[in-house]
């Protein structure tokens, strides 16, 4: 049994990497890997980000609720709380709006070649995440916690089926990118 689990934590690592790799590709074909793009998208003139991410998202979502139907995968939903993403998004904010990239577009950069997300961007989130580690026993006690909305995701908040909300979420989404498309942004 340890076997098989310890094959199957190898076999999620395999496939981790290789989407990984795909989703890196998809980010630097779209364009969202570019500085000037992200700043566009910061400075409401050039929506492709958006676009981007919405198109993930729609895509995310019925595949992992798709596998999950059949057995895949399963949820492993994390608490949240007022105290730890109202902060998180803030410095998520500040670290974007400075640099022009998020952890995922910086990657992207990075194997493009680009040595202001390298020499900038890379040394930046190794120094935010060793404050963060060195700061998180204090913030444990103190911040994260308030405000808890526990773990529960949408579909278990409205008591009908996961699909109804995936699917409305969904056509909400494809209904902005429609709008977006339409309105030439």
């Amino acid at each position: 049994m340890l076997k098989t689990i310890h094959n199957n934590q190898k076999v999620q690592l395999v496939f981790a990497l290789l989407f990984g790799i795909i989703f890196g590709f998809l980010l630097q074909k779209g364009g969202v890997t570019r500085y000037d793009v992200i700043m566009g998208q910061l400075l409401l003139e050039d929506f492709t980000v958006i676009k981007v991410i919405l198109s993930a998202v729609v895509v995310g979502m019925l595949g992992v609720y798709y596998m999950k139907g059949l057995g895949l995968v399963s949820l492993h939903t994390k608490p949240g709380s007022l105290g730890s993403s109202i902060p998180g998004g803030l410095l998520f904010g500040i670290g974007f709006a400075l640099l022009g990239y998020c952890p995922g577009t910086i990657a992207g950069a990075v194997g493009q070649g680009s040595l202001d997300a390298l020499l900038g961007g890379i040394p930046g989130i190794i120094i935010g995440c060793g404050i963060y580690a060195y700061l998180y026993p204090t913030l444990q006690r103190t911040v994260l916690h308030r405000g808890s909305f526990g773990d529960v995701t949408f579909p278990q908040l409205i008591p009908i089926n996961h699909w109804f909300v995936v699917l409305a979420a969904c056509g909400l989404i494809l209904g902005v990118l429609f709008l977006l498309s339409i309105a030439g942004l």
